[in-house]
């Protein structure tokens, strides 16, 4: 392994903003480089509470971190808000929708992933997606909207307004579930007297087995009982082939009317246009075990859109947050280790996996830590700290607690105001 060779002074890049890009700014805040962090957003956004935000839990300024703020103390760290659309690796630059250029030593791509939508155009064009904090907004707003729109249909449309389809049985597509069935339950009937929430259908689709498919038999039968018991419909080994808007039609024949289906049944790399064709694989760029591009010295990877092979993951790590973390720390330590010998030798990155969890609702959580696995009570307490303990301010803690908090003593959330109604997938004028 040659040497990083980055260099007291140098201009390093970092394209994307979320957990990756957002830790490896942090970690050379105070190094003797320029860095540079570009983002599409002007804020960061804590992705695995974006269901508590389209639910209606939690304000999205509660979970969302502006760029500027957090490196406000940081002279050596600035943050310019641009799309990035190809990098020119000859000449050192990035381009973005701005018809701007930005200059680099070395380039860190950290640009995430969006949803796959497995190249089905009528799907992206009809469903919702959950990759950002606006994708969140909108299904709130829809969502509530919908129970409007249900008071004035005609009685043969009232239902497609009363049944949300999620699709996808992940930890996001089990949580958001779990959140609909719990304002089902507890808040939606305290609003709309004249609406009978018997008929409102939250249907969870999953082409595996089982729920929760990455996790252990136990957390696995554990998620889907707890499902059930909050009255959601759980198909597995059940896919959609299409949707219109209108109507949900399933690989069984079934078909179902929907105004309001969610997608969250995968995801692929934001690959940017520019580098080499041999450097990718799977919509994820092939790095080393210093998460580098084999084909250029000074360009890296990082997180969801790296693909690192290593003895215990041959085929790459797994696309969340943890491993975008300890990747961007572990650079980050090289290159800080770089800055003060250029001969240092850096440090292979192997990921050390610390577990999963996913809640569904009040009291019902399943946690897999190395050490043990538990569910219930305790796994939903555990879920709720770790989570506020990763929130990056102290405000925002305060915040979310208090909602939380408010939440679990009332059974109530106050967050139910619809804040647009210009909608992509529906027109308001249509009734």
């Amino acid at each position: 392994m040659s040497h990083l060779g980055i260099k007291k002074g140098e201009k390093v890049v970092i394209i994307g903003g979320g957990f990756a890009g957002l830790a490896l700014a942090k970690t050379l805040r105070k190094a003797d480089l320029k860095v540079i962090l570009v983002d599409k957003q002007n804020h960061h956004q804590f992705q695995p509470l974006f269901y508590q935000v389209a639910s209606g839990r939690l304000e999205p300024s509660s979970i969302s971190f502006p760029f500027r703020k957090v490196f406000q103390d940081s002279k050596n760290v600035d943050f310019r808000m641009a799309d990035i659309t190809s990098i020119d690796p000859n000449e050192r630059k990035i381009m973005t929708s701005y018809n701007r250029t930005i200059t680099y030593d070395h380039l860190v791509i950290a640009s995430g992933c969006r949803t796959n939508f497995f190249g089905n155009q009528e799907m992206s064009e009809n469903a919702f997606s959950m990759k950002t904090t606006q994708d969140a907004i909108e299904i709130r707003n829809k969502m509530l909207f919908s129970f409007e729109k249900e008071i004035f249909a005609r009685p043969e449309e009232k239902q497609a307004w009363m049944n949300i389809i999620i699709v996808g049985a992940g930890p996001t597509g089990v949580e958001l579930s779990g959140a609909f069935a719990e304002l089902k339950k507890d808040v939606l009937p305290k609003d709309y007297h004249n609406i009978d929430f018997s008929k409102f259908n939250i249907i969870l689709l999953e082409g595996s087995k089982y729920t929760l498919n990455n996790m252990s038999e136990e957390s696995k039968l554990a998620s889907r009982k707890y499902l059930e018991e909050m009255s959601v419909i759980v198909k597995t080994e059940t896919f959609l082939v299409s949707y219109d808007g209108n109507v949900a039609v399933l690989n069984t024949g079934e078909e179902i009317p929907s105004k309001n289906v969610i997608w969250a049944a995968g995801v692929k790399g934001n690959i940017i246009e520019g580098l080499y064709e041999q450097d990718i694989i799977r919509n994820r760029y092939i790095v080393d075990r210093y998460n580098k591009l084999k084909s250029f010295k000074n360009i890296y990877a990082l997180g969801d859109v790296a693909h690192m092979v290593t003895p215990k993951y041959p085929n790459g790590h797994p696309q969340v947050a943890n491993v975008a973390i300890n990747q961007a720390k572990n650079l980050g330590k090289n290159i800080l280790k770089s800055l003060k010998n250029e001969n240092a030798i850096p440090v292979e990155y192997e990921y050390n996996d610390m577990g999963m969890m996913a809640t569904i609702g009040k009291h019902k959580a399943v946690v897999e830590l190395p050490f043990i696995k538990f569910k219930g009570p305790i796994a939903w307490y555990v879920w709720m700290f770790l989570h506020l303990m990763l929130i990056l301010s102290v405000r925002n803690k305060i915040v979310i607690f208090f909602n939380w908090a408010w939440s679990y003593l009332t059974r109530d959330t106050s967050l139910r105001i619809i804040t647009n109604i210009n909608y992509k997938k529906e027109k308001v004028t249509d009734y």
